[in-house]
């Protein structure tokens, strides 16, 4: 069992598959040129999967892979097999923002894949384009339809920003309502590397947007999940706030993160991290197992975010996966 210092059960890990995106979101790379780390300084699935096979054993009960955009590394329904054959009942997900999906859905789900989050900011062909940064939509709609098709639980993450798609927050609810699957609106998280002139929604001003057209109540937040949870007064319909600039967001927090190039991140706001990479390479697991416990050690109680004194990240979201 992984515990920090604050004792809270770490059992959850984050993997980032790679830092290359085939998008450049206005809130999280939009500057980045095409470019990408060499393929000799990743993590090959191999040495993903030591690691992997050891956190397993550890106590780590979840898996989410990330990017970056995780389905543009090849072979990706290999590593999944190969994760889902050494856990059957692991659970295990991932994060993307649906513009391969169409093709591949059926094959991550009969690899093993179980659950699939995917970005979903607007339903405006025009607005979805400037967030980021090419025409996407007719993409990322048939990629969750056929994730849906394919039997994978469906989650959609939309990023309110003014003046952009804050007008469409009550749309993308009615659209995930009428398909069954909840959607999570999350603050925007302030990083050097977004767009200077964004500005997010605080969870306040999203709900104030919903309450226009619904009555709501709160259920809160289950678990370690980092989404509050409200539910429509008179229907069954969930959905979730993710508000990171709130105290309790890390009071439960189970997630520990690992980057494509082997690096053990604490917590996504802060810079710290240790290298896994040349234990695994060196096929010392033992070491990297004590790294991993190290960097557990040093897991900070919240993050930089607050209410009062917000600061913005000098971390690539694109690198962590968020």
């Amino acid at each position: 069992m992984l515990i920090d210092q604050y004792g809270r059960k770490v059992d959850y890990l984050r993997i980032s598959l790679t830092e290359r995106c085939n998008f450049r979101c206005q809130y999280c790379m939009p500057e980045k040129p095409f470019s990408w780390v060499p393929k000799e300084n990743l993590l090959d699935f191999e040495d993903l999967f030591k690691f992997v096979k050891a956190a397993i054993d550890e106590g780590i009960t979840k898996i989410r892979l990330t990017g970056g955009e995780p389905t543009l590394r090849a072979d990706l329904d290999s590593f999944i097999k190969m994760i889902c054959d050494y856990k059957p009942d692991i659970d295990l997900a991932m994060t993307t923002n649906g513009y391969l999906l169409k093709d591949i859905a059926h094959r991550l789900k009969d690899a093993g894949l179980k659950r699939l989050n995917v970005s979903l900011d607007s339903l405006n062909p025009k607005t979805a384009a400037i967030i980021a940064g090419k025409d996407v939509l007719d993409n990322v709609l048939a990629g969750i339809e056929a994730a849906l098709d394919a039997g994978l639980k469906v989650k959609i993450n939309m990023v309110p920003l003014k003046g952009v798609n804050e007008h469409e927050i009550c749309d993308i609810l009615d659209f995930c309502k009428e398909r069954k699957i909840q959607v999570r609106f999350i603050e925007y998280m302030e990083n050097v590397h977004a767009h200077s002139e964004l500005k997010g929604m605080h969870g306040k001003e999203i709900l104030n947007r919903i309450k226009q057209r619904y009555d709501i109540e709160k259920i809160g937040r289950q678990g370690s999940s980092p989404a509050f949870l409200y539910r429509i007064k008179g229907e069954e319909y969930i959905f979730g706030l993710i508000d990171p600039h709130k105290h309790d967001f890390c009071e439960s927090c189970n997630r520990i993160r690992l980057t494509a190039e082997g690096y053990l991140i604490p917590c996504l706001y802060f810079d710290e991290a240790m290298s896994i990479k040349d234990a695994v390479k060196e096929g010392d697991i033992d070491r990297a197992v004590v790294i991993l416990k190290e960097v557990l050690s040093n897991k900070p109680k919240e993050n930089r975010w607050n209410e009062g004194d917000s600061e913005a990240s000098s971390r690539a979201f694109y690198e962590t996966g968020g």
